[in-house]
């Protein structure tokens, strides 16, 4: 459902109906999290990916037109872009050892320390929920004191130009 629900994105030429996908996509997402036993990282991607996120967008969409201009070329430069940038990350993931192997440095020196102490010093059954609540915890605040400043700044920012463009509609009423 990721995989349709991210073409119907791409392919979609209404704002509003890819906001609204868009949503749909970070929905789906968090349910993926909360398959894989990441309540925390679903939680995050719930409220700012599908919450935050759309409801900004929707915001913005009030202010602008509700439907892409269409281009009467292809423009190639961002299409060679984009590929250059997906071949170049491609590339930079070849030496990288296979997902999941066990000789990696992760699994043989952090992650066993980790999961190790755990148990002994607070109990969560989670090793990701664990060491983002409790050991990165002022980390996960800062983030999302963070994102929080962001909503808050483009909600401001928002509030003002609508305020602007009411004030650009009376101008012109009473001129008139």
């Amino acid at each position: 459902m990721l995989i349709v629900t991210a073409l119907s994105v791409v392919v979609t030429r209404s704002l509003f109906a890819i906001v609204t996908l868009s949503g749909v996509f970070s929905l789906l997402s968090a349910l993926l999290f909360v398959r894989m036993h990441a309540v925390d990282v679903a939680f995050t991607e719930a409220a700012v990916g599908a919450g935050i996120s759309t409801v900004l967008m929707l915001g913005t969409l009030a202010l602008t037109s509700r439907s892409e201009r269409s281009d009467k070329k292809p423009q190639i430069a961002p299409l060679f872009l984009v590929v250059l940038t997906g071949a170049l990350l491609i590339y930079g993931t070849l030496d990288m050892p296979d997902f999941g192997a066990p000789d990696t440095p992760a699994q043989t020196h952090v992650g066993p320390d980790y999961i190790e102490r755990i148990p002994k010093e607070i109990d969560v059954p989670n090793a990701v929920t664990a060491i983002l609540a409790s050991y990165r915890g002022y980390d996960t605040l800062g983030e999302t004191a963070v994102v929080f400043t962001a909503g808050i700044g483009v909600l401001l920012l928002m509030s003002g130009l609508a305020r602007r463009r009411k004030e650009d509609e009376e101008d012109e009423g009473g001129s008139s």
